[in-house]
């Protein structure tokens, strides 16, 4: 089981002994990018990667990057990418991950950050401009690329596919692996209405490598993807159903912002880090029985 780390959170995941088998970090974290025409463009945080090694204690770590936007139809970052390999290098992630949206655009001549993650139409003019994308990054990065399902707070209308049928073709067709975040299903069925579990029902889970889990929160009549609090009811209904029928799952990650640490309390979350270990224990089991009664069935 793992936690993303956060500053705020280094005293916990020191602490947290066999509780934490693996610590998750936002890898753009770890350097200053002062632009594509900069040289030298990226800026090492020494301080940063200290601090980091000393909490996480010689776990190991995955990466989870909220740079590279992927989905953006003016630029792909190699730069991004090759900075992403030296750190794989120097740090020995075991896979890692980005977000399956966009943040940067088009504007006056130059790059826009909006600021947000931004979802992409579900098509195949979308799925053509990604497949080369993501091939490109597996050549570059030699350990498992995984993207995660997008919180969107508006929908793209008359999608030519359904969230389902557009990551099962997208990851069959370019080869990455999924990082489904069962807190951005929750919080998109919340707020645009259908079943969480439906949708769950259509992915083709073997692409799964990774599960994150988190809390929100209401604000202004929606409910938001805050990382602000421990992991809701629902979501753990749905882990508890997802988990077991994933059957290349490297880990699952609980998210919490160090901002809102304080409030939340080390007990509630070391007490839903207990939680998770418990449901990956019978994960497992249950995932071993499955494919012993298929081995001597065949």
């Amino acid at each position: 089981m793992g936690l993303a780390y956060q500053a705020p959170l280094a005293p916990l995941i020191e602490a947290a002994g066999h509780e934490i088998d693996y610590v998750e970090i936002v890898p753009d974290i770890l350097w200053t990018d002062l632009g594509r025409d900069a040289e030298p463009r990226h800026i090492d945080d020494v301080a940063g990667r200290t601090a980091l090694e000393r909490a996480s204690r010689g776990r190991p770590l995955v990466a989870h990057g909220i740079g590279l936007s992927i989905g953006s139809a003016g630029v792909f970052d190699l730069g991004h990418v090759e900075q992403i390999e030296r750190w794989r290098r120097r740090l020995g992630f075991a896979w890692h991950s980005d977000h399956l949206a966009f943040h940067l655009a088009e504007h006056e001549g130059g790059l826009m950050n909006v600021g947000i993650t931004l979802p992409l139409p579900r098509d195949r003019e979308s799925l053509d401009l990604l497949v080369p994308r993501i091939r490109e990054v597996r050549r570059r990065v030699p350990v498992p690329f995984l993207l995660e399902n997008n919180v969107y707070y508006f929908d793209i209308p008359n999608c030519e596919m359904d969230e389902a049928t557009f990551l099962n073709t997208l990851c069959r067709e370019s080869g990455c692996g999924l990082v489904l975040d069962l807190h951005n299903v929750y919080t998109n069925a919340r707020n645009h209405g259908f079943d969480a579990c439906a949708l769950l029902a259509e992915l083709e889970l073997g692409h799964v490598g990774e599960i994150h889990v988190a809390g929100g929160m209401e604000l202004d009549g929606f409910y938001l993807d805050a990382h602000s609090d421990t992991v809701p009811d629902d979501v753990w209904a749905l882990l508890e159903w997802t988990l077991p029928r994933c059957p290349n799952i490297g880990g699952v990650t609980f998210e919490l912002f160090g901002s809102w640490f304080d409030s939340v309390g080390n007990e509630r979350v070391q007490r839903d880090l207990r939680r998770l270990r418990v449901l990956w224990a019978q994960a497992t089991r249950r995932s071993r029985s499955t494919r012993t009664a298929v081995a001597e069935t065949a």
